[in-house]
């Protein structure tokens, strides 16, 4: 740990790192520099990035658009990981370049479940009859 670096300053820190690579990551797809056909056909959103505390490792929930396809986006993810490390370390200046892992986002799969969940009549029915 640096001089005066309090366990709460270096969480804000990891957290902002992570963000600074989520947008360069974002930035760099949405451009299409990686001169890939399966990324060039999808957008894809990087949804999250959570960095290691020692801010060497990455790892990058991402979601291609109506998640079509997302096996094939991210074996194309995993392809291009060292272009994409060499690109985001250009941008996010830290003492080492993180090593990027692709991993896919079932957050939004886990929120439509809960919704269709709750949408169930049955359910409905039984979260109405604690207004009565």
């Amino acid at each position: 740990m640096k001089q005066n670096e309090t366990p709460e300053t270096r969480s804000v820190r990891v957290l902002r790192v992570g963000e600074q690579v989520r947008h360069a990551l974002s930035d760099i797809l949405s451009r299409g520099d990686v001169h890939d056909e399966t990324l060039a056909k999808h957008a894809v959103t990087i949804t999250e990035v959570r960095m290691s505390p020692d801010l060497r490792h990455a790892t990058c929930f991402v979601k291609p658009l109506l998640g079509k396809d997302e096996e094939a986006v991210l074996k194309a993810l995993r392809t291009n990981t060292a272009y994409l490390q060499r690109e985001v370390a250009g941008r996010v200046q830290t003492r080492y370049a993180a090593k990027l892992k692709f991993v896919a986002d079932e957050s939004f799969d886990e929120g439509s479940h809960i919704d269709a969940l709750l949408r169930n009549p049955h359910v409905a029915r039984d979260l109405g009859d604690d207004d009565a």
